[in-house]
């Protein structure tokens, strides 16, 4: 009879255990085919040393404001890192990233927890509940502690952790790079600032200069040297100047206007604004090894960077989908009709097992997800090569300018020297009778030409190396793991 009974068990045994094995084949659904080629560019591999020359010169320095030695630019960044919507946009992105890695990071963990019920219940006497309990009213009391456990085989929640851990850094470096195009903006708002009150200075000269020929005109008009047609032309030339001057004045209000903006104090902050008394700044000289080693200094390219990685490791979630979950339970605790027998030991209960889920038929969700994934992948490498080409075009760019600029500056002093010479000439022979308006007008003219453009070569120069430092960084560097590699993952 046993042995009948054993081959019986066997009998079914055998199918049990094939259809098991079967389920387990199905479940585990085939992603083959799905997959990217696609590789992060090597910022080595770039054409760059014309245009980005080794030059043995150093980063900057997180303070590279400093070094124009104007202490209210300082203060004014520090404010606006204080106190900017934009920069508190990022930090709230940074605290949802960091939040949403400490959830994954307990995916990992067992879980436990405890409970309590009451329930009041009258039982029903045509059903399987046997006297006395049928018909009667019953209070059942339960009380329990359970565990659970993914037991993660295929490492589906560990590459979740890994991929918020790198969302976390990609929002960490992205809040950085707000902080740089803020005070890097407000660098250049300021140093515009100081350029409009350049240009205030040339045209208040200009103003007195031509009030003086005005009244030399006066005077020339009386001896009967000159018509009223050369009185009324000086006339025209000195409102012109008081016109440009009030423009100017304007444009000073505006750029005042837009710091108290970038400040986020509002406009009435930027009238408190003393004028600038920004220097030269440092000398233009690149460091070394400069492509390589941008990668891990350009905020926004360090944020490209992890944003790869995080979907590197998206796809590898998205492939742990594919086989089944196993999930481990356990539950101890007592239950029982009123509260005599509540704590009673033949009131025990506990169980005990594991839950698995096998992804047998999906209509193709699981393949659509992870084509997602991969084309995500594909996304964030595109972002992260365009970053880095844009990164380097930049730096070339800015210090192609500032060496064009120092060329221009050298002969605008030249020709400003020259002009403003012709200009005292004009005026003293104009004024001694041996030349006509015109030839003042027209030194005018040309002396006020070259003060402009010296002073506007000075200022984009400066410009230029406000956007360089930023261009270089802005003196930040990626310490999370700057080294980390980042593979395609087949």
């Amino acid at each position: 009879m046993q042995t009948q009974k054993f081959r019986r068990a066997r009998h079914f045994a055998a199918p049990t255990v094939f259809i098991l094995m079967a389920a387990v084949l199905a479940g585990c659904a085939n992603y083959a085919g799905i997959k990217s080629d696609r590789n992060i560019a090597n910022a080595s591999s770039y054409a760059t040393t014309e245009s980005i020359p080794a030059e043995h010169g150093r980063w900057p320095s997180t303070d590279w404001a400093d070094q124009f030695g104007d202490a209210q630019l300082k203060t004014l960044i520090g404010e606006a890192l204080q106190g900017s919507p934009s920069l508190e946009k990022a930090r709230a992105r940074v605290a949802a990233a960091t939040a949403f890695s400490e959830g994954a990071n307990a995916n990992t963990l067992p879980q436990v927890g405890a409970g309590y019920s009451w329930t009041r219940q009258r039982f029903s006497e045509s059903t399987l509940i046997p006297p006395p309990f049928a018909g009667s009213w019953q209070s059942e009391n339960k009380a329990f502690i359970n565990a659970s456990y993914e037991l993660d085989l295929w490492g589906k929640n560990r590459e979740t952790l890994k991929s918020a851990v790198s969302s976390l850094h990609a929002s960490e470096a992205e809040a950085e790079q707000v902080r740089l195009t803020l005070s890097s903006a407000i660098a250049r708002a300021y140093n515009e600032l100081a350029r409009l009150y350049a240009l205030h200075d040339i045209a208040q000269d200009e103003v007195k200069q031509r009030g003086e020929a005005l009244r030399v005109t006066d005077g020339r008009v009386t001896m009967g040297l000159d018509t009223e047609v050369e009185k009324r032309t000086a006339e025209a030339n000195l409102a012109a100047s008081e016109v440009a001057l009030s423009s100017l004045d304007g444009s000073i209000q505006r750029t005042r206007y837009q710091l108290g903006a970038l400040l986020g104090r509002g406009p009435d902050r930027g009238l408190a604004i003393a004028r600038p008394a920004l220097g030269a700044g440092d000398e233009i000289r690149l460091p070394d090894n400069l492509p390589a080693d941008l990668v891990s200094r350009r905020p926004d390219i360090v944020a490209a960077r992890w944003r790869v990685d995080a979907t590197l490791h998206d796809i590898k979630v998205a492939k742990a989908e594919f086989y089944p979950d196993i999930n481990l339970s356990a539950m101890i605790g007592v239950d029982a009709f009123g509260w005599g027998r509540f704590l009673r030991a033949a009131s025990r209960t506990a169980s005990a097992g594991p839950a698995i889920h096998l992804p047998i038929f999906d209509g193709g969700a699981l393949r659509a997800q992870l084509k997602g994934r991969y084309a995500e992948f594909d996304f964030a490498v595109a972002s992260y090569n365009e970053s880095l080409t844009n990164a380097l075009t930049d730096v070339a760019i800015q210090l192609s300018d500032i060496r064009a600029i120092d060329a221009q500056i050298g002969n605008a002093v030249r020709t400003d020297t020259a002009a403003q010479r012709a200009l005292t000439l004009a005026l003293a022979q104009y004024k001694a009778g041996l030349t006509t308006q015109l030839t003042v007008l027209n030194a005018q003219t040309s002396a006020l030409a070259s003060r402009q453009l010296l002073a506007n070569l000075r200022m984009t120069r400066r410009d230029r190396q406000i956007a360089l430092a930023a261009a270089l960084g802005g003196g930040y560097t990626d310490t999370s793991d700057p080294t980390k590699p980042t593979a395609l993952v087949r």
